[in-house]
């Protein structure tokens, strides 16, 4: 009787191993469709994050023919430069006709203006002809320069508010820094294409 169910033991066991295989087995053409899935699985996911990537607001940087700053874009391509005196200073140049005409002016040759100190706050000085106007209600800051009744350049160490066109803002001085160039004395403004 011992040995009858030691026998049947084995032989369910048996059995039981050869169902459990039957399932898995898979011959060479299974493997070969099976690899197959799985590339076009993997494409379909790299496609995807890929997909994401690009809808969640980053860009791959494609080169274009010509690279240009965006300062060099914003007046056509060219660099225009300004000095203070004789510091050159950086200028974050609007993108309207108006500095389009003043750097038409310079292409013609440097611009010159002879600045004069107002109000405690500003230079103020002639361009010497009227650029086109594009006055806005603006309260100024340290570093802005503005177009004032259409042939004045003011550029301001403190801050006013008036009716102006924006020409633009040095960037690479703080307040202290313009204070020093601009509030002691008359000062000579030279406008320059590089």
């Amino acid at each position: 009787m011992k040995t009858k169910m030691i026998l049947i033991a084995f032989c369910m066991t048996i059995m039981f191993c050869m169902s459990a295989c039957s399932g898995n087995t898979i011959n060479s053409g299974d493997n070969q469709n099976a690899a197959t899935e799985i590339s076009v699985l993997e494409n379909n996911e790299t496609e995807s994050l890929e997909e994401n990537v690009m809808s969640e607001g980053t860009t791959m940087y494609q080169p274009t023919e010509k690279d240009e700053s965006a300062e060099d874009e914003a007046i056509g391509g060219s660099s225009m430069t300004m000095k203070i005196g004789d510091t050159k200073v950086n200028v974050d140049w609007e993108d309207n006709q108006a500095v389009e005409a003043l750097k038409d002016m310079a292409e013609d040759g440097d611009v010159t203006i002879q600045m004069s100190m107002y109000g405690g706050f500003e230079q103020v000085g002639s361009i010497g002809q009227s650029l086109p106007r594009d006055d806005k209600q603006t309260t100024t800051s340290s570093g802005d320069i503005v177009l004032y009744s259409g042939n004045q350049m003011v550029v301001f160490y403190g801050s006013n508010s008036w009716s102006y066109t924006r020409l633009g803002h040095i960037s690479d001085k703080n307040t202290k820094e313009m204070t020093d160039l601009l509030s002691n004395g008359d000062v000579t403004i030279t406008i320059s294409i590089e």
